[in-house]
């Protein structure tokens, strides 16, 4: 099987696919918390003084409180005075989460925090076109329509050969896509290979509004909604938005298969909308203290038949929702095991545009269940992990299951 790569609207969320398992690049995905209201943190700190602030953030915060049975004083004593760059500084705050042995909590460059930055306000400016390495090529997945790809005629199958005259051969999808973003209004010059033909084009890029939630009508009465990411800091109102969309129908389908996860708070929003009483999740931080999240009550929750499609890509703020509908019996899961990723991350934003994500506590979905490294198992186990590439519906047996037995609740 190739290897595939799939960078939805260039955010630096990699799912990758091999030996019929999904590993997945997080960059930090997982379910945070904002630690304060600003996103940057422009203060300009010394690589010394900059190691010992961020020493002190994850000693304060980290979820467990032995920092996996060490003395976490080592670390500020042995970079002690010896911290003389801003490199040497990522070096030693690196090596000094690497021994936490824990694979969330994550120092993040200015360049890596605004990439996440990106992912949350949904802001990018770029052409408007998702992008995947296919055996080694750089190709156009899909075009978003309306934007300046579209209008440029850029085509879904068209492969990159070269941004503003550099031949990106060999290059990875990020690196590509950090070539074909720049300033709103800038002018890339793209060469592409259609049909054996290099054609050249020159885009005015454009700020390219990031939807996570899509919605449709299947088969005429069921409704479909796909959350792509709960990252998004407009994914609440998205999701208001496509419920309206499909408010005709009698019963309704959410697509979690491939999201990776997000903003626990949207996770906690949506699965809000129905349920109308009890718990949503349980988080519990350091030295065992809890936060039960209940469901404010709703008297307008929707009550259709519900059915959430996941799979071993569906992680944190993905089963934070579809566990709290599955453990809340108002919905039926259907598709593969979900990832299992149990724990939540607070970004922290650190001197000199950087961040830091850093894992604040577990959480149990309402039944009191732990699914880090678990997983959960859906109601109706059925297809692969790669059902929700299909392009073709016909041949989505996850999709079809669900609408299978969305229709027998009907009948």
């Amino acid at each position: 099987m190739k290897v595939k790569q799939l960078v939805i609207p260039f955010l630096l969320i990699l799912i990758l696919f091999a030996f019929n398992k999904v590993f997945l690049n997080t960059f930090n995905n997982a379910n945070l918390y904002f630690s304060s209201h600003g996103i940057y943190n422009d203060e300009v700190m010394q690589p010394q003084k900059f190691f010992e602030k961020t020493w002190k953030v994850i000693a304060k915060d980290y979820y467990e409180p032995t920092l996996n049975h060490q003395n976490w004083d080592r670390w500020r004593i042995r970079y002690q005075g010896k911290i003389k760059t801003h490199d040497d500084a990522k070096v030693a705050i690196d090596t000094m989460i690497a021994s936490l042995n824990e694979p969330y909590t994550k120092f993040m460059t200015a360049k890596d925090f605004a990439e996440l930055t990106t992912s949350i306000t949904s802001k990018i400016y770029g052409i408007g076109v998702n992008i995947y390495s296919n055996a080694g090529k750089i190709e156009i997945f899909n075009v978003i329509p309306s934007t300046p790809a579209d209008l440029a005629q850029i085509k879904q199958g068209d492969i990159i050969v070269s941004v503003d005259g550099k031949d990106i051969n060999g290059m990875n999808v990020s690196d590509v896509a950090t070539l074909v973003r720049g300033t709103e209004n800038s002018i890339v010059e793209l060469t592409i290979l259609r049909n054996g033909k290099k054609i050249t084009k020159k885009i005015k890029r454009k700020e390219i509004k990031i939807k996570n939630v899509k919605s449709s009508i299947l088969d005429n009465h069921i409704g479909y909604i796909q959350i792509i990411s709960f990252m998004g800091e407009t994914t609440p109102n998205e999701f208001v938005e496509a419920l309206e969309n499909i408010k005709n129908t009698d019963s309704i389908i959410i697509d979690l298969r491939g999201n990776t996860g997000g903003l626990l708070d949207n996770a906690v929003f949506i699965a809000n909308m129905f349920i109308q009483k009890g718990e949503i999740v349980e988080i519990i931080y350091r030295n065992g203290n809890k936060k039960v999240v209940n469901a404010f009550p709703n008297k307008n929750a929707i009550s259709k038949p519900l059915v959430v499609l996941v799979n071993g890509a569906s992680a944190s703020a993905s089963e934070i929702l579809s566990g709290a509908l599955k453990d809340s019996h108002k919905a039926k899961l259907i598709g593969k095991k979900t990832f299992g990723k149990g724990l939540v991350q607070k970004v922290v934003p650190l001197p000199n545009k950087t961040g830091l994500n850093v894992t604040i506590a577990r959480y149990l979905t309402p039944n009191g269940t732990d699914i880090n490294k678990l997983g959960i198992n859906p109601d109706i186990e059925i297809g692969n992990d790669f059902d929700f590439f299909i392009n073709d519906s016909k041949n989505d047996v996850q999709l079809n299951k669900a609408k299978e037995v969305l229709n027998s609740y009907l009948n």
